[in-house]
């Protein structure tokens, strides 16, 4: 009897948790973002549904080609819910993503999100960092027509490895999947990370901190 009681809490436990880790799951046919209400919600709260229309489960553009005269060289075009308000409550998003000739989307995690990935052009170079202490590298060059998924919450990338133009759609296991840009966020943050604790973590001198502080 123990070991049942002991099973069956177990299960429970991780049925719990698989839960928790994921976008809720509607209770309703859907659940129209409502952009301009003020309620405070883990999500968003939703529009009358005798006031939804056509227009908030669809969005144009992905065929676009996005800017990437940028210093990485590549362009994320989103679809969350806050570009398609009837992604509320559904748990998915997507992505375009262009690259020009050697562009990255630099190292990154998805907070809420695992991802999918899908070569529509080009060929890139992808891959992903596992959790401490093994820190292990998982890559793999990807073609036209090839898919790889990228764990939630994991350090992962992208770089164009073809020699033209490079375009990628993505899938993602949120409607709102968060963007953490490694080297922003620990060297453009606001207030700045102390930099004694910078230099102790990256082990390199003052001077190098203060020079990525100045172009994040």
């Amino acid at each position: 009897m123990a070991f049942y009681i002991f099973f069956f809490g177990l299960v429970l436990s991780f049925s719990l948790s698989v839960v928790i880790a994921s976008d809720h799951s509607p209770l309703q046919d859907f659940c129209v973002a409502d952009t301009r209400s003020r309620v405070l919600v883990n999500g968003l709260a939703c529009k009358d549904p005798k006031t939804v229309e056509a227009a908030d489960f669809s969005f144009g553009g992905l065929h676009l080609e996005g800017n990437t005269s940028n210093p990485i060289g590549s362009s994320v075009t989103p679809v969350t819910v806050f570009q398609l308000p009837g992604l509320n409550t559904l748990g998915i998003s997507l992505v375009r993503i262009d690259y020009a000739p050697s562009g990255v989307n630099p190292p990154h995690t998805h907070p809420r999100a695992s991802e999918i990935i899908t070569v529509l052009e080009g060929s890139l170079e992808v891959g992903f960092v596992t959790t401490s202490p093994e820190n292990r590298h998982i890559t793999k060059v990807l073609h036209k027509g090839d898919v790889f998924v990228f764990p939630i919450g994991l350090v992962h990338y992208q770089r164009n490895v073809g020699s033209g133009h490079a375009v990628a759609i993505v899938a993602l296991s949120s409607q709102n999947p968060g963007v953490v840009i490694i080297a922003s966020a620990v060297f453009g943050s606001k207030p700045s990370i102390a930099n004694d604790i910078l230099v102790k973590a990256f082990h390199v001198d003052k001077g190098v901190i203060n020079y990525l502080h100045s172009i994040f």
